[in-house]
């Protein structure tokens, strides 16, 4: 387990951080709206060589990033707006989770069922002062 204290202004040096910590693809995200799930996710993405305007896909479940850097895919899921697992079944999420590529989950506790056992868990929480805890858990 890591835990790591920052400010958001430290972004960069976090995401550094945990993607040489990560030993999973998969990596689950839990955290409070507003937290900074999304910021984190950008900034991994950006150092994975993504290139592309990144954004939240609250409306699109899930977005679709390519890698300057390597062959890899990134998929950014935001399950939020799930009513039943079975929506995320239908739209083939599992066949993502089972790609080998990168996969950054935000709300993963609406498809509790669907997410493999090998996975990475980041938990973040905001501090009184602002600043944001985070604990990295790779499974």
């Amino acid at each position: 387990m890591t835990e790591i204290v920052f400010s958001l202004n430290q972004i960069n040096e976090v995401a550094s951080e945990v993607l040489s910590k990560l030993k999973h693809r998969i990596v689950l995200f839990n955290a409070e709206m507003g937290a900074g799930k999304t910021t984190l996710i950008k900034e991994i993405s950006k150092q994975l060589g993504v290139e592309d305007m990144t954004s939240s896909p609250t409306f699109s479940i899930v977005n679709e990033y390519h890698s300057t850097l390597s062959k890899d895919k990134v998929y950014h899921f935001d399950l939020y707006r799930l009513n039943h697992e079975e929506e995320a079944y239908d739209m083939g999420m599992d066949e993502y989770l089972y790609s080998d590529q990168w996969c950054f989950i935000e709300w993963p506790e609406k498809t509790p069922n669907i997410i493999p056992d090998e996975h990475a868990i980041i938990e973040i929480k905001i501090l009184e002062n602002g600043d944001r805890k985070l604990t990295l858990n790779n499974k």
